[in-house]
């Protein structure tokens, strides 16, 4: 119970971030490695130094002549004095490398060491203190104040851990590899400072349940093990990926690496499989559903996302309905929010269809996230148009910053927006009036400088093109801002600035009409004819989870009179 209780505690506080609850552990496992080195001295010391001798590797020849299948299980138990050092690269979002570095080699590493050579001193002259040599082996007047500190490391450790999932979460939702879910900045100069509440909590379940059902510290040994033996074998691998597709080493190099690493830990790996009756199948089946939730979002995400670029709307299909759409072109604004970033999506042609008439003005907007703390209001726009002039249909991708506010007044939002297209449609003139050879109308989007974008299978956005204005600040180049800020105005002929102003009272007659936001919801369904399994993954599984996950516009802050939403379901 006072484990139970300590847990509460440890994942009730990740919700302060990293610094904050930093501030106050970094001196506490300071000095917690500092007593490790000291009692591993006071212990060499009083009891036998010649356990410096294990430097020789010739004992492990000899450890293994004398006790063969014995030596081999203990193998397992071995792997246990580096455990935590997996969270390491997970945790490199929060720290520098070089502070990990420095930290590690002049820090960690001797005082581990000299910790356990001090354990193996005391075992010389007592070997019935093998089964807690830790705590015997600490000298009486310390043991009060040590037991304390220990206890704060292992809650320290836990939290390390905790964060490195943090990480991990992070990165494979911007992957496409697992359901989106609620994500907290909690500091504003470390972008991967952060806090999933979900996670979290879960996290809390999980270790409650462990904690309450497993009998006693070899099975939970046993568990860590072979998680610790699985991250290290998945690091190796995916480092020799890097080893031959990115760096392009000599390949006689990588196979010195697989050999020397790989062999290593498979052969620690086979004496941990020995314990899977004994706690380890915990972690086994932990990392089957894990990797199941992940490969069911990744392969429904990645066929939502193909289906949807395939079904979107021509050019062509576009130049025969004309400009009124083939429909009626009522008064106002329609915000269509959808998260392709280029092409006309097909829920667009579901809402021609389905609605009686279709706004005068249409705006597909897509939200995307960059990594920086904060967007200015007057970069956060960014607008192409998609069709000629006579449509009135406009491109706008919205950038915002981790830390911010995104359920902003939808007034504000509109005013920014409109003013932002206002002063995109005067650059356009002015780029034009400029061009000698230029055309009135632009026949597709896909011509435009600003559309250099990197579209991964899943949809995800790695480059917009069009960088934030803060990275030129050091430059000192000079950038035309799509501002709201009074700019001068170009000097355009008679014809041009007629055609302009028509323009722009026509965007401010539709604002004045009423902005309406329209939502389009693609699901997918397997086709009658697919496999059983298809039809289970994606019309149960994947379903399921998109259900429960965040959606992309959660973050909107719409009255309800102001927004339609629009079903759509694929066949794949």
């Amino acid at each position: 119970m006072i484990s139970v209780a300590f847990l509460v505690i440890l994942f009730s506080v990740q919700k302060f971030g990293t610094s904050k609850v930093g501030m106050a552990v970094g001196p506490a496992l300071f000095v917690w490695f500092c007593s490790l080195a000291g009692i591993g001295i006071y212990n060499l010391v009083k009891y036998d130094s010649s356990v410096w001798r294990a430097f020789n590797p010739v004992h492990i020849y000899y450890f293994f002549k004398r006790n063969s299948t014995k030596a081999w299980y203990a193998l397992g138990g071995c792997i246990l004095c580096a455990t935590g050092s997996e969270a390491m690269f997970a945790d490199l979002c929060y720290f520098s490398v070089r502070s990990v570095q420095l930290t590690f080699v002049f820090l960690v590493l001797p005082c581990l060491l000299l910790g356990y050579l001090g354990q193996a001193a005391y075992l010389m002259d007592n070997h019935a203190g093998a089964e807690q040599s830790f705590f015997s082996s600490i000298p009486s007047g310390a043991f009060w104040p040590v037991l304390l500190i220990a206890n704060i490391a292992a809650l320290i450790a836990s939290r390390a851990m905790t964060t490195a999932t943090f990480s991990c979460i992070k990165q494979s939702t911007a992957l496409g590899c697992f359901p989106r879910l609620k994500i907290i900045h909690t500091s504003r100069k470390f972008m991967g400072q952060i806090y999933i509440p979900v996670i979290n909590w879960f996290l809390l379940v999980v270790c409650l349940v462990f904690v309450c059902s497993i009998s006693s510290n070899t099975e939970m040994g046993n568990a860590y093990g072979i998680a610790e033996l699985g991250v290290m074998m998945m690091t190796t691998v995916l480092v020799t990926i890097v080893m031959l597709l990115i760096w392009q080493i000599n390949i006689v190099i990588v196979l010195s690496f697989v050999v020397v690493f790989l062999g290593i830990e498979l052969t620690f790996f086979s004496s941990v499989l020995w314990s899977v009756g004994d706690g380890s199948w915990i972690i086994l089946v932990f990392a089957i559903i894990m990797f199941f939730i992940m490969f069911v979002w990744n392969y429904g995400s990645k066929l939502k996302y193909e289906t949807e670029v395939k079904q979107k709307l021509s050019m062509d299909l576009m130049r025969e309905l004309g400009c009124n759409l083939g429909t009626i072109r009522a008064p106002g604004i329609g915000l269509l929010y959808n998260e392709l970033v280029k092409g006309i999506p097909a829920i667009f042609g579901h809402f021609l269809t389905t609605l009686p008439a279709i706004h005068s003005m249409i705006i597909f907007v897509c939200i995307k996230y960059v990594p920086v703390p904060v967007v200015p209001q007057s970069e956060r726009f960014l607008f192409r148009r998609v069709c000629p002039k006579s449509y009135h249909i406009f491109r706008c991708i919205a950038r915002y910053g981790y830390k911010d506010v995104r359920k902003e007044n939808h007034q504000t939002f509109e005013q920014l927006l409109i003013e932002s297209l206002e002063k995109f449609i005067r650059r356009e003139a002015q780029e034009r009036s400029l061009e000698s050879d230029g055309d009135d109308d632009i026949d597709s989007e896909d011509d435009l400088s600003c559309s250099r974008v990197l579209i991964a299978p899943n949809g995800s956005v790695y480059s917009l093109g069009a960088p934030l204005l803060a990275e030129y600040k050091e430059k000192n180049e000079p950038i035309s801002q799509p501002s709201t800020s009074e700019e001068v105005k170009p000097e355009l002929p008679a014809d041009s600035e007629q055609s302009l102003e028509r323009e722009l009272s026509f965007i401010r007659k539709a604002k004045e009409s009423g902005v309406v936001y329209l939502l389009g919801h693609g699901d997918i369904r397997a086709r009658k004819d697919s496999w059983f399994i298809k039809k289970l993954v994606i019309n149960y599984f994947y379903a399921f989870l998109r259900k429960n996950c965040r959606r992309g516009i959660a973050n909107l802050s719409v009255p309800h009179s102001n927004l339609m939403q629009v079903g759509m379901t694929y066949m794949v």
